[in-house]
């Protein structure tokens, strides 16, 4: 009797992995992570190191922007020519689906969201915050990223002047791939890139 109760039990033992496994395959899943959302891959030509000059042709400091996180998350590194730095976080929220970055650097934060329009650019609308030790001030901000044939992005960001009741340009900017650039990794101070003549429209305007 005790013989056939020890068999019984190891085959029970044997057969309960197996088991395990086949009820696991049957169970419902959790949701799919950021990979599901449609827009994932939206911003993936923003992905890179850049060297990145102004709008007439001037270093304007390095940017270099990886994919974390599994890619549910874009981090942007700015290094300014002058000596300042920012960051940036950029996903698709999951609330929304629509793309969103948040900046922080010494003294701005910007907060805006959206997505691409129908000529590919990135485009993204909400508010910039100046703040010091004196307090704060916030306006209307907008941004548009451009993804150029040649692999290279145009950047173009404008602020709300509500008093004038006008749009203003606050930076242009042209990305070319650190890789690519004649000036290399560490671009002099009078390093020269591509100028800017006609910068892309905002869609939206």
């Amino acid at each position: 009797m005790r013989i056939t109760t020890s068999l019984a039990l190891t085959a029970s033992l044997l057969a309960a992995p197996a088991l395990a496994q086949e009820e696991a395959s049957e169970a419902p899943r959790g949701p799919q992570g950021c990979g599901a959302y449609p827009a994932h891959d939206d911003f993936d030509f923003w992905v890179g190191d850049w060297n990145v000059y102004g709008r007439d042709g001037r270093f304007a400091g390095q940017n270099f922007i990886s994919r974390r996180s599994g890619g549910c998350l874009l981090l942007e590194e700015w290094f300014s020519a002058g000596g300042g730095d920012g960051t940036s976080m950029n996903y698709v929220d999951p609330a929304t689906g629509d793309w969103r970055q948040i900046w922080m650097s010494a003294n701005l934060y910007i907060d805006y969201s959206g997505g691409l329009n129908a000529a590919g650019q990135m485009q993204l609308d909400g508010e910039i915050t100046y703040f010091n030790d004196e307090g704060s001030s916030s306006a209307a901000f907008r941004g548009v990223w451009t993804p150029l044939e040649n692999g290279h992005v145009i950047q173009h960001f404008k602020q709300y002047d509500a008093e004038a009741e006008t749009w203003n340009d606050w930076f242009i900017g042209s990305y070319v791939p650190i890789a690519e650039d004649p000036n290399g990794a560490e671009p002099g101070p009078d390093a020269t890139g591509p100028a800017i003549e006609e910068a892309p429209a905002f869609a939206f305007e």
